[in-house]
């Protein structure tokens, strides 16, 4: 019997989440092509077919790290209030977005070279989910304009170039701190860059 047809034990959910641990280290460090089940199991502390037991392939392990963490992508967009205040759901957004690159660098470099090699495992949750998310957003951002609350801009280009500023602090951490050198705090220097920016940008008052 699969070990996903029954309640799992909790020596199964801890041997679980010590191979997506593993593997999440292994993939953004190598990408899919890169990665083998021999590096996870040993970053994980097992043997191959212990791991075997748990996920019957390479795929599997990727799929279901995928599957995890496009929630987690998705969950600061979903909290922008369509209520609130503008300015401040736009900057609260980025923020989020900051805060992820930052406590999830792993997570931004597997979704980042994901998205490189073609999506060939989200293409479904990009062009479904994550689509239908960002449209009805940009609706939102949309009506603020029209009501004058924030300065007209592409709606969706605006929320691209969010994720672009903050994910590049985590997919290319090691170039950000090589070029502002030590004593820098590089999260917290770009969230007031951030913030001056798209202030600036959407103040309806210029």
């Amino acid at each position: 019997m699969s070990p996903t047809a029954r309640p799992r034990s909790r020596i199964q959910l801890r041997n679980r989440e010590l191979i997506l641990d593993a593997a999440l280290e292994v993939f953004s460090q190598h990408g899919f092509r890169g990665a083998t089940l021999d590096q996870i199991a040993e970053g994980a502390g097992l043997s191959k077919p212990n791991l075997l037991y748990y996920f019957p392939s390479k795929e599997e392990v990727h799929k279901a790290l995928l599957t995890g963490l496009l929630d987690t992508w998705l969950d600061p967009l979903r909290a922008m209030d369509p209520k609130g205040d503008p300015l401040h759901e736009i900057m609260a957004y980025a923020r989020r977005k900051l805060d992820l690159a930052r406590d999830y660098p792993r997570e931004s470099r597997l979704f980042a070279n994901e998205i490189l090699q073609g999506a060939p495992r989200m293409r479904d949750a990009i062009e479904g989910d994550l689509r239908r998310l960002v449209a009805e957003k940009a609706q939102v951002l949309t009506r603020w304009m029209d009501e004058g609350r924030i300065a007209r801009v592409d709606p969706v280009h605006l929320i691209f170039s969010i994720w672009a500023l903050t994910q590049h602090y985590a997919d290319f951490d090691v170039q950000v701190r090589a070029v502002l050198g030590p004593g820098h705090d590089p999260f917290a220097e770009a969230g007031r860059f951030i913030e001056t920016l798209f202030i600036r940008l959407l103040n309806p008052v210029r």
